[in-house]
Formats: structure tokens, C-alpha cells, sequence
């Protein structure tokens, strides 16, 4: 890199502008973007700006860099930086040591990542007492270098001649000084750079993963030992395993289930011929290797067969455990980053789910022995009422849970339940399904909702603030009903990891999915906005340049002084200096102010642009915005000055053209089969409707309704090639599927999205008789069953006495 041409430099450091320059070239060449741009990007970085911030409101000083690009390029920037930090270091303690060489100084310049750092460091690395320093302390360094040097000598008279039994180490027979001489060649050889690297390429593209069970478990049938017999006797290629097999593999390691190695293909091992830079047929490929490399021309001479040894000494002893060592480091590197990625993905599905919209809502938190909770809340989130209902075992009480439920949907004129996906939520959802057919009077809904997280969020700190009286299982029921309305509103409330979407979550490094997912959440939350009159300090939190402390002094000001009139006001918060209203400011939206502006994604500094394009128009602003006729015929180059350029003004143009738009899709929702409650109800070539709870690199998992997932292998998605599952499968998404087969005690289910010759078909949307979006043009409810029987009765005696 760019480092390079900075040798003259006594000192690294990420402040030194050469080092700066090498690293900005680097990052450029990586995102293939104008080095300038790049340079631009950091420093808005350093300066603390965030990536929404910076993607959205500065694509001129960034040449429109996106947030992928700018997450990846703040990744990289801090990569790069510990590795000059690193370099520096290595290079001052190499030059202490007075080991220095203008040869190594170039190498470890020119060193690209941190491993290769850390191979040309290794000989130099102060280390524990090893067996070459301890025959090096015995006076047997001459003996190495000489057998090495001089292929004629024998080995056995010379080392006759390093015998030592006075002082310590002792060297008393001809064997234990060539031994020790072996040690120190061995180390040599194994410490060499490029030979170690190398190794390490030719294992990674050549070398298998060899997964066998271990021994003390081959004939045991537990249930946390048989979860792994897919691996009790695999291998495929190290560089191809996919990030869910190869966590497999190293979950049953740690386990102590399986045992995991590193090799070449068996066909290379069993076929090994006598190589030529050995004497001897090599006990393993490697080994002809590391002798190549070293350029060490074993031949017949009398030391060479003792030059085989030492070659063959530092392949078993030393490089095939380091290398397998940092090989498996490298495929849990690869895995762990590829399952963090996958989760990110999948939460951003999540969050970004089409929200349910301002309706009241019945949220039903599910239970048996402790009953159904249940929560009222209005169409803005705020709880009117709870109760408990005890329709399943032991109680029973279907008929006074139905009452109940009847009258709280009429007394507030709630338009959706929200059923809970856990235990005892099919049995649930029938009950809500009995309300909707004999009370069609009350024109509700019901819609089955993940509770993943829901009860972490109950015993939270910030459930306790929200609820201080109330008890902890009806704060779940709160939950669902809010994360039905508004799931980004409500899920920023929860630890991204408790929510459940993740591959292998709790095996990767905890530190980057934290990073990855807060990434995630800030992205999401910034790019829908966030309406600061409503919005709750955890969901304030989240937005560009705010945090816990800002988000709780912009609610307590809106508690104690009323709502926002304008963005403007928000400048009257304690600790909201100008730095954090400029990063915050256009996220922020003021629904019904004066000014229409402040309810978009405009951002203020940006206000004099549309007034230019308001007077170019010669219109009110009333009349200007949402009308597409008007904006279209504009030209943006028109209105860009030095500061705002073409890029913002085109985004300035297309939110006036659509102001305060949501990003997320049109509402859709799954039914449930009635007759399909357990595993056992399916049979192979069901059709169902579901909903997708998690995707992955080999699928798509659906929740349809009994208690288990089921997957939708990834050759199963489409009648056409995927690639990559999100191609056509997002999380919460509705979807039809078949069943193809159930394995009732594995509780496994395959289903599939294509359907039985339907080319096409698989969306819960283009299903037939598939839910429609309530607020769509023309949609009515079905006609049901008129009010009847006993619960007729039941339910009027509970009006009754609610009035």
C-alpha cells in the first residue's frame, strides 16, 4: 500500500499524513471510488458525523456514497489504522533489538494485512523457552548451520564432536546434539515468512475440512449427540464451507462431540510418490513444499537425510498445528462475518416491516395454566385497558374469555388482535378466530405476530419506566399489540440479539454483531424517521446524532412545554447543541406544523433550495407539494449552488413530490388452516399459508402454525435459480407454501414455494383467497355468522357491566 513510500518515516502513526495517504489510496481502490471522495468520507467520520447522516444529507462531499459503502469504508478505515498501529510497533521492537534490516523493514512496509505482520515478526517475537533456544543454549547453533551448509559432512561425527556433559544443558550422545540441532533448524525453517505463507494459500485453496465424531461418543444415542451425526464422518473444501455448516462443525467441537481437523484431499495424502526435494517419499505433500520453498536441494549427500528430518520435524511439530490453528481461525473468521450479515439482514427485514397502521389493537400474549394476557391500546400506542382470560386448560373458560374479548374490541373500537406466536397460540388464535365469525359487527382482524423478545422487553429497565404499575406479563401483551401497529417503533425497544433472526448468534463474536446490528437498527430507524411529537426515548435514541441522554431531554422538554411546534424548537432541548440538531434535524419529523417542511425528509439547511424552487414556480408550498405534474418539469441543475448539489436537490425534488413517505411496503398478513394446529396434522402436499421467520444461506424458515418452523430449502424457493435466498424470501414476509415431508420425531418439516406445477406462485398475495391490505381501494370484509348461542348472551351481560 501506499505505506511504502513512506520508509524514511522513523514512526507510524494513523495521524502521520503519509500513512493517511496510503490508507485513503488503499479504501479507494477497495470501493472503487475517487480517492478525494474517500478522504472527504473520513473526515466527516472523524468529525463524528453518522453514516445515515453523511449518506442522506452529504452525497456531494462524498460523490453519493451510500450507507453500504460507508459502513464498509468506517470498517476498513479502523482495519487499517491498527494495522499501521501494529506495523509501527513491530518495526520499533525489531529496531530495538538492533535486528533491523533495510530488507525486513521493506517487507514488513509492504505487508498488507495483519498475519503477514505477524509471520515476518515471529522470528523475532520475544517467546517462552523453546527447545531451539535451549540447544542453542548448549552450544549447538555451530552444528546446524554447519550440516546445513555442508551436505558432505556426517552427521554422527560431527555432532560427536558438540559433546557436553559438564555444564548444563547437557549434551552426553551424538543423538541428543542432533536432536537439538533439529530443533533449531526446524524452528528456522518454520518461522520462515514466505514459506509460512505460502503453506497457508496452498492449504486454504487445497485443504479439506475432516470432521469425524469422537470416539467416546460413536455409539451414543443422545439427543445432543445425534443433533451432529450429519458430521460424524464429513470433509468437503475448507475455502467452499458454507457459514452454517462450518458452525455446525465448531459448535460439536466445543461441544466435544466432534473432532475437527485440517488436511489435504485423502486422494493427495494416498498417492504421495518420493518427491524431489526430498530424499526420502514424503510423509506429506507439505513437506516437499517447505523444502522448495527454502530452496534447500536435498540430494544423497551424507546430511541430507538428516536435512529431511528437520524439514519433516517442522511440518508435524510445528506448521501443521499452527496452520491448522489459524486455518479453522480463518473459517470461523469467514462464518462468524457471513452469520452477522445474515442476521443484519434479516433484522433489517424485520424492522422494515409495512407496519400495521394507526388502529387500536388488542394484543394477546398466550398462556395456559397463568391465562391469556391481554392489552388494549388506542391507535397511537397508548394502553386503555388489560385483562386475563383463562379460555384453555385447566379453566376452560371459553365463553366468558369470548365476552371479554367482545366487549374490550367494542367499548374501544379496536380494528386488529394481535396473537402472540408462543406457547398455546394456535389455540389462541382459534379463539380470536371464533370472536371474528360470531361478532362480524366488530370488524377486526387477527394476525398472528412473533413474540420473539417480548418478554426481555417486559423485564426491562425501559418497561419499568413505561409501566411502573404494571404487572410483568401484561407488559408483553403491550408488546404485541405495538409491534402489530409499528414493529420498528416497538422492536427498537429490545436487544437486536434477543430477537431471534440470527444463524448460530450465540457462537459468533458477540462484539462485531453487537456493532453490525446497532448498524442495522440506526439505519433503519433513520431511514423511515421518526416523528419526535410520538417517538419514544428508546426509538429517539436511535436516531443520527442522538442518544439515551438527548433522547430522554427531548421527551421530558415535550412533557413539560407540549409538542414540538417546529424542528426549530428543538433547539430549546438542554444538550442539543447545533452539532447534534444538524445530525439529527431532517430524521425528525413535526407532523401538522407551521411549516410542511418540518413533516418531511427535507433537512432545514436545505429550506432556502425549496423556497428558490417555490419561487421559481410561482406557488404556495400547499400547491406545490405532492404534485408530481408540477415537479417533474423541474431541472435540478437549476436550483444547485456550491453548497447543495444536483444529488440533494434530486432528493429535495422527490420528497416534495412524495412528502413524508414510508419506505415500508403495503401491510399483508398470513391465516393460519384452522385444521392444521400440531406437526402431526400435516400431510405431504398441503397447502398453507405462513409467515417467514428467519432466512438463510440454504433457505427460508416458515412459521405456519404449529410450533415449528418449517424450511423452504433454497432450490425450493422459485422455479427459477437462487442464488441468494433474499433474492425471494425477506423475514415477515406472508408466503404460500406446500408440504413436502414431515419427519415427526426429528420435528423437521420441508416445504416449498414453488407449488405443484404452479410456476410463479408462492406469495401469500397473489394467493387465491390471500388477505388483502385493509386500507387497499374496494377492500370489504367478508359477510360471517350473525352474533349467537350462549356467547351472544355472555357478551351482552359484560356490556352491561362495562356501561
Amino acid at each position: 500500500m501506499g505505506a511504502v513510500a513512506c520508509a524514511t518515516i522513523p514512526a507510524f502513526s494513523k495521524d502521520s499524513t503519509c500513512v493517511m495517504q496510503g490508507i485513503i489510496a488503499q479504501l479507494a481502490r477497495e470501493l472503487a471510488h475517487p480517492a478525494h471522495y474517500v478522504q472527504a468520507a473520513i473526515a466527516l467520520i472523524d468529525e463524528g458525523a453518522t453514516v445515515p447522516f453523511i449518506a442522506r444529507y452529504r452525497k456531494e462531499v462524498t460523490g453519493s456514497m451510500d450507507d453500504t459503502q460507508l459502513r464498509l469504508l468506517a470498517e476498513r478505515l479502523v482495519y487499517l489504522r491498527e494495522l499501521e498501529e501494529r506495523r509501527a510497533a513491530v518495526l520499533a521492537e525489531i529496531e530495538k533489538q538492533g535486528k533491523l534490516t533495510p530488507e525486513l523493514s521493506q517487507q514488513i512496509l509492504a505487508a498488507d494485512t495483519k498475519q503477514r505482520i505477524e509471520d515476518l515478526y515471529a522470528p523475532y517475537k520475544p517467546k517462552r523457552r523453546t527447545r531451539a533456544q535451549i540447544a542453542i543454549e548448549a552450544g549447538l547453533l555451530p552444528l546446524a548451520d554447519g550440516l546445513l551448509a555442508n551436505r558432505a559432512l556426517v552427521p554422527l561425527e560431527e555432532a560427536a564432536k558438540f559433546l557436553n556433559s559438564a555444564s548444563e544443558p547437557k549434551i552426553e550422545t551424538a543423538k541428543a546434539a542432533l536432536d537439538g540441532a533439529r530443533d533449531i533448524l526446524a524452528e528456522r525453517f518454520a518461522e520462515d515468512a514466505d514459506t509460512v505463507t505460502a503453506l497457508r494459500e496452498s492449504m486454504w485453496s487445497r485443504g479439506e475440512l475432516i470432521c469425524t465424531v469422537a470416539e467416546e461418543h460413536k455409539d451414543k444415542s443422545d439427543p445432543d449427540i445425534i443433533k451432529f451425526r450429519d458430521y460424524f464422518d464429513h470433509r468437503e473444501p475448507i475455502a467452499k464451507c458454507p457459514s452454517h455448516r462450518a458452525l455446525a462443525m465448531l459448535r460439536g467441537r466445543t461441544a466435544g462431540v466432534l473432532r475437527v481437523a485440517v488436511d489435504l484431499p485423502a486422494a493427495e495424502l494416498e498417492h504421495m510418490a518420493a518427491d524431489p526435494n526430498l530424499r526420502q517419499p514424503a510423509r506429506h505433500p507439505m513437506e516437499g513444499t517447505i523444502a522448495a520453498r527454502l530452496k534447500l536441494n536435498i540430494g544423497t549427500q551424507p546430511a541430507d537425510a538428516f536435512i529431511s528430518d528437520c524439514v519433516r520435524w517442522a511440518w508435524r511439530v510445528k506448521l501443521a498445528p499452527m496452520l491448522e490453528t489459524d486455518l479453522l481461525g480463518q473459517v470461523r473468521d469467514a462464518a462468524e462475518a457471513e452469520a452477522i450479515r445474515v442476521f443484519g439482514d434479516n433484522l433489517r427485514d424485520l424492522l422494515l416491516a409495512p407496519p400495521a397502521g394507526n388502529y387500536g389493537v388488542i394484543g394477546l400474549d398466550p398462556g395456559l395454566r397463568t391465562g391469556v394476557k391481554v392489552a388494549v391500546v388506542d391507535a397511537t400506542g397508548k394502553l386503555l385497558d388489560t385483562a386475563t382470560i383463562y379460555p384453555h386448560e385447566p379453566r376452560r373458560d371459553w365463553d366468558g374469555a369470548l365476552a371479554t374479548l367482545g366487549a374490550l374490541a367494542l367499548k374501544h373500537k379496536v380494528a386488529l388482535i394481535a396473537i402472540g406466536n408462543g406457547t398455546a397460540s394456535r389455540e389462541t388464535d382459534k379463539l380470536a378466530g371464533d370472536l371474528i365469525r360470531m361478532a362480524p359487527q366488530l370488524n377486526i382482524r387477527k394476525v398472528v405476530v412473533s413474540e420473539a423478545g417480548a418478554s426481555v422487553y417486559s423485564a426491562s429497565e425501559l418497561a419499568s419506566h413505561e409501566f411502573p404499575n404494571l404487572d410483568v406479563s401484561l407488559r408483553g401483551a403491550v408488546s404485541i399489540a405495538r409491534r402489530l401497529q409499528d414493529p420498528l417503533a416497538e422492536l427498537v425497544k429490545i436487544d437486536p440479539k434477543s430477537i431471534g433472526v440470527g444463524q448460530y448468534q450465540h457462537d459468533v463474536n458477540q462484539r462485531n454483531l453487537a456493532r453490525q446490528l446497532d448498524a442495522v437498527v440506526e439505519d433503519c430507524v433513520n431511514a423511515v424517521g421518526v416523528d419526535v411529537n410520538t417517538a419514544s426515548p428508546a426509538l429517539l435514541a436511535r436516531v443520527s446524532g442522538l442518544n439515551s441522554t438527548t433522547a430522554k431531554a427531548i421527551v421530558s422538554h415535550r412533557e413539560q412545554h407540549g409538542a414540538f411546534a417546529s424542528r426549530e424548537a428543538l433547539k430549546a432541548v438542554p444538550r442539543l447543541g447545533d452539532k447534534t440538531f444538524e445530525q439529527a434535524a431532517g430524521f425528525l419529523r413535526i407532523t401538522g406544523g407551521a411549516n410542511p417542511l418540518d413533516a418531511s425528509s427535507v433537512h432545514p439547511e436545505a429550506y432556502p433550495v425549496v423556497e428558490r424552487i417555490l419561487a421559481k414556480v410561482g406557488k404556495p408550498m400547499t400547491e406545490v407539494m405532492g404534485r408530481a405534474d408540477v415537479l417533474k418539469k423541474l431541472a435540478p441543475a437549476d436550483f444547485a449552488d456550491e453548497r447543495f448539489g444536483v444529488p440533494t436537490v434530486k432528493d429535495i425534488l422527490t420528497e416534495l413530490e412524495k412528502p413524508g413517505r414510508d419506505p415500508r411496503g403495503t401491510f399483508q398478513y398470513a391465516t393460519f388452516d384452522d385444521s392444521v394446529q400440531d406437526i402431526k396434522d400435516l400431510k405431504p402436499g398441503m397447502q398453507l399459508e405462513g409467515v417467514i421467520t428467519n432466512v438463510a444461506a440454504f433457505g427460508a424458515f416458515v412459521d405456519i402454525g404449529v410450533h415449528q418452523d418449517g424450511l423452504v430449502h433454497v432450490s425450493e424457493l422459485s422455479n427459477k435459480f437462487v442464488k441468494d435466498p433474499r433474492e425471494v424470501a425477506r423475514v415477515g414476509q406472508a408466503v404460500k407454501v406446500w408440504v413436502l415431508e414431515v419427519d415427526v420425531p426429528r420435528k423437521r418439516i420441508g416445504l416449498s414455494m414453488k407449488g405443484p406445477g404452479r410456476p410463479g406462485e408462492g406469495s401469500a398475495s397473489a394467493a387465491s383467497g390471500a388477505p388483502r391490505d385493509r386500507n387497499a381501494a374496494g377492500y370489504k370484509p367478508k359477510p360471517q355468522p350473525q352474533l349467537q348461542g350462549g356467547f351472544a348472551s355472555a357478551l351482552a351481560d359484560a356490556l352491561k357491566s362495562k356501561r
